[in-house]
């Protein structure tokens, strides 16, 4: 009778945790019906691989997260032509927010359906008007979006000079230089002809072929980045040499962040099949590669990785910004310790995150605190490379996604459970992942999870009870300048938690999540101190704040509610 009870109470026990948070697939009642087209052929063209990726930004200044997602097209891609930006072909998307929990396509009206084989996007205030703008890389000639501020946007590509027409992959705005524009960081991957495309035979079956055969024998090589410094009247220029950024790779992901506290924004690349680079902020407008003097280029053995995803967050609440990079099957998502700003300790399978994900083809990646008991927690999002790989090997194309629960343990460190099951995700259909954007779209109190899925319908995850601990979103409004607050610092104090967040633009992969920065709080429902340090110098300092709202703080003129 006694083992009976036992496990009477373990499944009530187990289904209490399970339940406690749930992702539930909203993509329907949301209004949400996008279709990501890829073009692919039979002919194996690379760039049908990458996908693409989305943003949550709030465009009209409603207070609720609008969406946009970037899709890729037919091949070849259509001329690069006003005439044909129509909806005969696959284009980009913008949905507006509506404040109920569903969304309007609106990209008709606001001008923003580029019409390109689309990849990465990102989205600041670049005149600093209130209004953030829309960057969007493409296989192509790349596309800024300037907001009008009356639910229009006007292509502006032209006259700001930001118009590569590279294979561009992810890009984020950061101001570099401290003088209040923001500037933009555009990742480039490798010269590609669509005419002189190869591919593998496994077993007799064509396959998608490694970028760097693609390379090899051939004029395919590996492309530079670039950043642009904003001259502050919608213009930019390319000052990629002069600040530094020397090196040539194929390059897929940025992450942006102050990982020595010392005031400046330094940038992580991830790569894939080569070594990553890690850009150091100088304070003088230049910037110096330390990936071997920080341990970010490669992993713990002194391999590099075939970098997918990466991303900047304080998992351990130290105050200093860690670093995970996803990478591709049989290598595990790299999870960089920063041990004070001096270097980064490889802490992927002592931390529990290496061995799980090993079996994975994995791309984006973020750290976010889903059940806001004041750690962060990391999502992966998967998906295989080659769509017949279940013909050759024990993979599968669709794969789970996986979510990892960050707890401290007794002896001071951070370990991460495997709670994909406990909060359905593997209950879900598997899709082909790529792209993936984090924001609380229904203002509800916790992070929800957009995922742009590989020649595929796009789906919304609706974060249910993450909300039943206590927790704080706050929106920075920069006022000298930098209006977006990006680069800004945040600093929480609620009992015995100690929170850090940096406000940060493009990250995960191919995409940027929600700027307005999220704090869980456990079951603290007080807020004793916020701290917020403006990249102008200035802070602000306020005191015994309630829980469980979201706050707008207009630099030097105090707190306004939502």
């Amino acid at each position: 009778m006694r083992y009976v009870c036992c496990i009477i109470l373990s499944l009530i026990f187990t289904s209490y945790i399970s339940a406690e948070v749930q992702f539930v697939d909203a993509t329907t009642a949301a209004g949400i019906d996008f279709q990501h087209v890829d073009g692919r052929t039979g002919e194996k063209y690379l760039i049908e691989t990458l996908g693409s990726g989305a943003l949550f930004f709030d465009f009209d200044l409603d207070g609720h997260l609008d969406l946009y997602i970037v899709n890729a097209t037919r091949i070849p891609p259509p001329i690069d032509d006003k005439s044909v930006q129509t909806e005969a072909f696959p284009q980009n998307r913008l949905y507006r927010n509506n404040g109920d929990g569903t969304f309007t396509d609106v990209t008709r009206q606001a001008g923003v359906g580029d019409t390109g084989y689309g990849v990465g996007c990102a989205a600041a205030d670049i005149n600093n008007d209130g209004y953030p703008e829309i960057y969007v890389t493409n296989f192509g000639q790349n596309r800024l979006y300037y907001n009008n501020g009356d639910g229009t946007f006007t292509d502006i590509t032209q006259k700001a000079e930001v118009g590569d027409a590279r294979w561009g992959t992810s890009c984020a705005f950061l101001d570099y230089d401290l003088d209040g524009d923001l500037d933009l960081y555009v990742v480039n991957y490798m010269k590609f002809s669509i005419a002189e495309n190869r591919w593998w035979e496994t077993r007799g079956i064509r396959t998608y072929c490694s970028p760097t055969d693609q390379i090899a024998g051939s004029h395919f090589v590996s492309e530079p980045d670039i950043l642009y410094r904003n001259n502050g009247d919608t213009t930019f220029t390319d000052v990629t040499q002069n600040a530094g950024i020397s090196h040539r790779a194929l390059g897929l992901a940025v992450a942006v962040g102050d990982y020595d506290n010392d005031g400046y924004p330094d940038i992580h690349i991830a790569n894939d099949m080569e070594a990553d680079q890690f850009y150091r902020n100088n304070g003088d407008a230049t910037f110096t590669e330390t990936a071997d003097l920080t341990g970010t280029g490669y992993d713990g053995n002194g391999f590099p990785g075939s970098g997918m995803g990466s991303a900047f967050g304080d998992y351990d609440n130290d105050g200093y910004l860690d670093l995970v990079v996803s990478n591709a099957s049989a290598l595990p998502v790299i999870l960089y310790q920063n041990e004070s700003a001096t270097f980064f300790t490889d802490v992927s399978f002592i931390s529990g995150i290496g061995a799980v994900t090993l079996p994975y083809f994995k791309w984006a990646v973020e750290f976010f605190d889903y059940n806001n008991d004041g750690l962060l927690d990391l999502f992966v999002a998967n998906g295989h490379l080659q769509e017949n790989i279940s013909l050759f090997s024990d993979s599968t194309y669709p794969q789970a996604d996986l979510l990892f629960r960050n707890t401290r343990q007794q002896d001071g460190t951070y370990r991460f459970t495997d709670t994909s099951a406990e909060v359905g995700l593997t209950q879900l259909p598997k899709q082909v992942s790529r792209g993936a954007a984090f924001g609380d779209y229904d203002n509800d109190g916790d992070i929800d999870i957009f995922l742009n899925n590989s020649n595929q319908p796009a789906v919304l995850l609706r974060n249910d009870g993450g909300n039943s601990k206590h927790w704080l979103t706050v929106q920075l409004i920069g006022t000298q300048r930098n209006v977006s607050g990006i680069g800004t610092k945040v600093f929480v104090k609620a009992g015995d938690l100690s929170l850090f967040r940096e406000v940060r633009s493009g990250a995960s992969y191919l995409s940027q999540s929600d700027l307005r920065v999220h704090f869980g709080l456990g079951e603290n429902a007080t807020i004793d101190t916020l701290e917020i340090r403006w990249q102008s110098g200035h802070s602000d300092q306020f005191s015994n704040l309630k829980s469980n709202q979201i706050l707008r703080v207009k630099e030097a003129h105090g707190l306004m509610l939502q």
